[in-house]
């Protein structure tokens, strides 16, 4: 039976999309190594059509790793981060480089803008990303955004820019994601199955995909995946197609039939709560009774010490952690108001008991209401 999917069609959604997000892995960019200049011509030419038609672009763009293998007398992509940052620091002026090349023939300047998962995990550092990316786009110029490989270390990676991209989107608030691939987009029941033409991501789009993961890049499908389930929690439409064929961008822009489209779901986060499902990386765990799990997800009620069983993690206050059952699966996420060495003191106990634990009491709230968002599919 056909999927159906209520609401906005997909040819509205991508008709209405203003700024739009392109992420275009390593796979598409380079050939054993080497940046893939005719590839970068003609998706630069497509760039910049989309924004000859009124639209904003970011663009997301792998491939400062793999460009830099060569010139160190790597052949295949390292294991050891160290030499990622090395390749990556002499790679990146190479990517920027063509980048630059493509959009000065059509009279775009473009702007660098590398990040690291700390951040879009600090509230403050989150937002003066994004002014700054707004900030860019207002004045007309193409951000190049990438993860900041030359410094970036193992506990604050992204992982891939298919992530990245998605953090991107949901940060400066656009309303498309394009994931340039080499393949053609979602297969149904594996690589040799028909291209699925639209799909709402989660489960039964997994089930279509292995964790595989391309010589030159850091993600496979189950990653884009990953990006399309978090952009469409905030509301947002995502594309996967093939970014080696010509033209693709406006054709996606055209509304014609291509790649995999990812249906978002409804959205009721305000700014705030899309920052802690989406931007933040999780610091902890605390698992907390039935009763606790029924108010803050029924009544939209405050965490309290009283419901807690168990701290697990290293934490401060401040930090983002999971919300757990007492089977372990997660249904929340919120900031904690106190560190994880205070909260597995006072855990179990009444609010009024702080004092005589602690010495002190700073509020009666573990997580407070408005510093919690509920998973998908927990309520």
């Amino acid at each position: 039976m056909a999927q159906r999917f209520p609401g906005t069609t997909r040819q509205k959604l991508i008709r209405d999309a203003r700024l739009v997000v392109v992420k275009i892995g390593s796979a598409v960019l380079t050939r054993e190594g080497r940046l893939h200049r005719a590839t970068i011509n003609h998706l630069g030419a497509d760039l910049a059509e989309l924004r000859r038609t009124g639209r904003q672009v970011i663009v997301v763009s792998s491939g400062a790793v793999a460009s830099g293998l060569k010139s160190l007398g790597l052949t295949g992509m390292p294991k050891a981060i160290v030499e990622k940052q090395a390749a990556a620091a002499v790679g990146q002026q190479v990517l920027l480089g063509a980048w630059s090349d493509v959009f000065r023939k059509a009279g775009v300047a473009i702007g660098q803008v590398l990040l690291t998962a700390d951040d879009l995990d600090h509230r403050t550092r989150y937002l003066n990303a994004r002014h700054t990316l707004q900030r860019l786009l207002h004045h007309g110029v193409v951000p190049i955004v990438n993860e900041n490989d030359s410094v970036s270390f193992e506990e604050i990676r992204m992982g891939d820019n298919d992530h990245l991209s998605a953090l991107v989107t949901t940060l400066v608030s656009a309303q498309l994601l394009v994931l340039l691939t080499n393949v053609d987009g979602l297969h149904a029941g594996g690589p040799d199955g028909p291209v699925i033409g639209e799909v709402t991501a989660g489960a039964a789009a997994r089930a279509h995909v292995t964790g595989e993961r391309s010589a030159a890049g850091t993600g496979g499908m189950i990653t884009k995946l990953e990006a399309a389930e978090l952009v469409g929690r905030s509301g947002i439409g995502a594309i996967i197609a093939n970014g080696g064929k010509r033209n693709v961008l406006r054709r996606i822009i055209a509304g014609e039939a291509v790649g995999t489209f990812f249906h978002p779901t409804p959205s009721r986060l305000d700014p705030r709560r899309r920052w802690l499902a989406t931007a933040t990386r999780a610091r902890g765990s605390l698992v907390v009774d039935a009763g606790a799990r029924r108010a803050i997800v029924r009544r939209g009620a405050s965490l309290l010490p009283s419901g807690i069983l168990a701290v697990q993690g290293r934490f401060e206050a401040g930090a983002v952690v999971r919300i757990c059952a007492e089977d372990g699966t997660a249904f929340a996420r919120g900031l904690v108001s106190y560190a994880a060495e205070e909260i597995d003191r006072v855990r179990g106990k009444k609010g009024a008991e702080l004092p005589a634990i602690l010495g002190y009491r700073y509020v009666d709230e573990i997580v407070h209401r408005n510093d919690l968002v509920i998973e998908p599919g927990a309520e």
